[in-house]
């Protein structure tokens, strides 16, 4: 798979990357990095004692209505990025590794599929030994994984609803909801057993999306049919709206007390669960050098040095 007649996402635009040409993902076959250095905020086995090496790409083949990363994501227009090489992106990961990060974190890196997996390759070649993450949508293509998926020991994915009108709602596309079940099928088969000690297998988030109390149950109930036995859980419940001219109404004592007992009646035990005390009401401001609270992250200087050069 390459760019030119880019199928790397479900979206199948079908144009040549490589003539400029911009599908849904608004990228050209240039890969652009919107920030790179260590966070704090992910699951605790991936973040370590340091932070998680973080690379956040520009772009996004889906375009959810309420983005916390629409900065980047191109849902507001702003696509914010510098333009990096196959080998700046190798450089970038090993900065990442003098850091001392625990893992390199690729963020929504579908749509630069080729590119990162040439990264990659080398970066190890260069002496890289971070256990690779793959942090994504989950709105992905399992042809398009399956380029990759050599190459990945954690998979960080997101199932955000299974069902149609919350998708549509929240996700940007009712398709997602079609898409995610087989792409969960394909890690399942390819990482049936996650080892977080050792930094491998699956670390699937749901997040509870407001008013949507049943569709979360619908999905809990799925999970524990199909994938409990594979993958650990990470579910969230503090949804933040991006956009100031939006009030949700936040979730009750009771729809989060019903979570947990549903949780403890499915026997899900592997993963994690945030608690509503969690004040997390912070959105990444990708304008500064470090988008993200300082206790939680701090930037990669390689990666400040490019951005610096743009």
């Amino acid at each position: 798979m390459d760019y030119t007649g880019c199928e790397l996402c479900p979206n199948m635009c079908r144009i040549d990357r490589t003539r400029g040409e911009k599908g849904v993902c608004l990228m050209s076959d240039k890969v652009k990095v919107a920030w790179s250095g260590l966070h704090k905020g992910e699951e605790p086995p991936l973040v370590g004692k340091y932070g998680s090496g973080m690379i956040f790409f520009t772009g996004c083949p889906l375009h959810c209505a309420y983005c916390q990363n629409r900065q980047i994501s191109g849902s507001d227009g702003m696509n914010i990025g510098y333009e990096v090489s196959s080998d700046e992106l190798s450089e970038m990961m090993l900065s990442l590794e003098e850091m001392k990060a625990s893992s390199i974190n690729l963020v929504t890196g579908t749509h630069f599929i080729p590119s990162i997996k040439d990264a990659i390759i080398k970066a190890k070649e260069k002496g890289l030994g971070l256990p690779i993450v793959w942090n994504s949508s989950g709105y992905e293509r399992v042809e398009a994984l399956n380029e990759i998926d050599d190459l990945i020991d954690v998979y960080l994915l997101d199932c955000k609803s299974l069902s149609r009108n919350v998708c549509s709602l929240f996700c940007g596309s009712k398709k997602y909801a079609d898409v995610i079940i087989p792409v969960m099928d394909y890690i399942k088969e390819r990482h049936p057993v996650t080892d977080l000690d050792k930094m491998s297998g699956t670390i699937l988030r749901h997040l509870v999306f407001p008013g949507t109390i049943e569709a979360t149950k619908n999905f809990l109930r799925y999970f524990a049919s199909h994938y409990k036995n594979n993958f650990y859980l990470s579910l969230m419940v503090q949804f933040v709206p991006p956009l100031k001219n939006v009030d949700f109404p936040k979730m009750t004592d009771d729809e989060y007390d019903e979570l947990v007992e549903l949780l403890e009646e499915l026997e899900i035990d592997d993963g994690f669960m945030q608690d509503r005390g969690d004040e997390i009401l912070w959105i990444p401001d990708f304008t500064k050098d470090v988008p993200f609270p300082p206790s939680f992250a701090s930037v990669n200087p390689y990666f400040l040095s490019l951005k610096e050069r743009s």
